[in-house]
């Protein structure tokens, strides 16, 4: 049976404050208190920084049972290095924490800027070299350089799990036909992309399963989702799930403090919560 979990793209926003999080609320209690209106969060501080393992152990015990995290991949894998030479960014990265999340790793988001346009050589290396499974993750992450100290560095798993990875474009290139089946042939999800028009949204099966962020409505960041248009986002999710593939969408329209709001009514319209 197809799996739907509905969540949002980070939770530390002090302008949350006081609004979806109660007044008074230690701020260390904010990710438990978003974990148990929800079934998922990206973690957005991996996209910035390298994180520790013992951070992602923090997240683990702090959510319930049967949570899932996303993962956002590093910005200096896909924005810097632009996807060149990454195997030792990659493991650098697997090797800072994830697999501290044991049965809450969720899919890995790879979100590359908008200014890149799909390059074969690029990211055909790139995506053969993701690891597909928890065991060719800790594998790669045994091979990290001294950006993550020995001590700070995870290379074992609690247990063989399968991997999955997002791969979110934002330059129109990608919905030619040849972006799409090389993305397809590794098995990576297309992210489904709602940014206000800014950049193009693809919607196309690509992996067994789909991967979703709006970002808002109107404006980028900013706007909330209307009932009408979270009726037509439940609609295509249910298609989706008819289909037999899981969906992870999450609410990134944060700026305005819209996003748990919406993640929490399009959770309850697919009993997703």
């Amino acid at each position: 049976m197809a799996e739907v979990r509905i969540g949002i793209s980070g939770w530390a926003y002090p302008g949350w404050r006081g609004d979806f999080y109660p007044a008074g609320l230690e701020h260390r209690r904010e990710l438990a208190y978003a974990a148990s209106r929800m079934a998922s969060i990206e973690i957005n501080g991996s996209f910035y920084a390298l994180q520790t393992p013992d951070s992602f152990a923090r997240w683990r015990d702090e959510t319930p049972d049967g949570f899932v995290f996303a993962v956002k991949g590093g910005r200096y894998i896909t924005h810097m290095k632009r996807l060149h030479d990454a195997d030792t960014a990659l493991a650098n990265f697997f090797a800072s924490g994830p697999l501290a999340l044991h049965a809450k790793l969720g899919p890995i988001l790879w979100q590359l800027p908008p200014t890149f346009a799909f390059d074969a050589d690029r990211l055909a290396p790139f995506l053969a070299a993701l690891p597909r499974t928890t065991m060719a993750a800790a594998e790669l992450a045994a091979r990290h350089d001294d950006k993550v100290p020995e001590g700070g560095a995870l290379t074992v798993t609690d247990a063989p799990r399968p991997v999955r990875h997002a791969l979110e474009a934002r330059h129109g290139s990608f919905g030619d036909p040849e972006a799409v089946a090389l993305i397809e042939r590794n098995g990576v999800a297309l992210v489904v992309a709602d940014s206000a028009g800014r950049y193009p949204m693809f919607d196309r099966r690509t992996s067994d399963f789909m991967y979703a962020r709006l970002h808002g409505d109107t404006e980028l960041y900013e706007s909330g989702y209307g009932d009408h248009v979270l009726d037509t986002w439940a609609t295509r999710i249910r298609g989706w799930c008819a289909d037999g593939l899981d969906v992870y969408v999450y609410l990134d329209n944060d700026a305005r403090g819209r996003a748990p709001f919406d993640a929490i009514a399009l959770g309850r319209r697919l009993g997703a919560l």
